[in-house]
């Protein structure tokens, strides 16, 4: 099991190696123009719960950066099913089901911290040094597990780049704007309060901002997120079972 996952591992991270700049390129333009035209332009005018915006901003944009680098694990997954075939390789060589999940899972995390380096970096750039303390990577580590997981499960589930970009653009993309990334949750009524509740994002964006501003973390936001992360990769693991049969 360890070999076939670290060689599943490997493989991914010498298509990241050869892809590494233009990643790096990719993962810092988003991040950027949050900064600038959210952060900067308005960061030293408007305080959010005892902090400047940019405060504010910025774990937001990690929490929704190690989301979406995490799930983009899914389009690399579908490139080596739909166009090279390499899952039906995976299927005739000697590796069980759980090794090409875990060795999946791990390279989504990856694609996530290389995303959140170059933001820390972006973000020192513009006045603001967070807290990179114990709790603030454990969230950022629970993030990226729950959504590679969810990545994996929904690569095997998708017929074509069409049904994974629909996903994305009605699961995804509402979850980065709507889960306390770029506001406050608890200015919105109390129905949509409980509704956001239900994303696991929600949960990551507390946990990070809280720790990354030296505050004392919410215990129950790593819990949920423990739990979705187990329960995402429980159900790849089945998907992978399905696919493979």
């Amino acid at each position: 099991m360890i070999h076939g996952c670290l060689a599943i591992y490997y493989r991914e991270l010498m298509i990241m190696k050869r892809r590494l700049p233009k990643m790096i390129a990719t993962m810092s333009v988003s991040p950027l123009l949050y900064l600038i035209a959210f952060g900067y332009a308005m960061g030293s005018k408007i305080n959010v719960d005892g902090c400047s915006y940019l405060e504010f901003l910025l774990p937001g944009l990690i929490a929704m950066s190690s989301m979406t680098q995490a799930f983009s694990i899914a389009s690399e997954i579908n490139i080596a099913r739909f166009y090279w075939h390499i899952f039906e390789e995976f299927q005739a060589a000697p590796i069980s089901n759980i090794s090409y999940v875990t060795g999946e899972v791990l390279a989504g995390m990856t694609r996530a911290f290389v995303s959140i380096f170059i933001i820390l970096i972006l973000g020192y750039f513009f006045g603001v040094v967070l807290s990179c303390n114990f709790f603030f990577w454990l969230a950022i580590i629970l993030n990226s597990f729950v959504f590679a997981s969810l990545a994996v499960g929904m690569a095997m589930l998708v017929k074509s780049h069409a049904d994974q970009s629909m996903f994305s653009s009605f699961v995804i993309t509402p979850m980065a704007f709507l889960g306390g990334t770029l506001f406050p949750v608890d200015r919105l009524p109390i129905w949509a309060q409980k509704i956001l509740f239900l994303l696991p994002l929600t949960h990551a964006s507390k946990a990070i901002r809280s720790a990354s501003l030296g505050n004392s973390p919410e215990y129950s936001s790593y819990i949920i997120l423990f739990l979705t992360g187990a329960l995402f990769i429980s159900i790849s693991f089945l998907c992978v079972n399905k696919a493979r049969d």
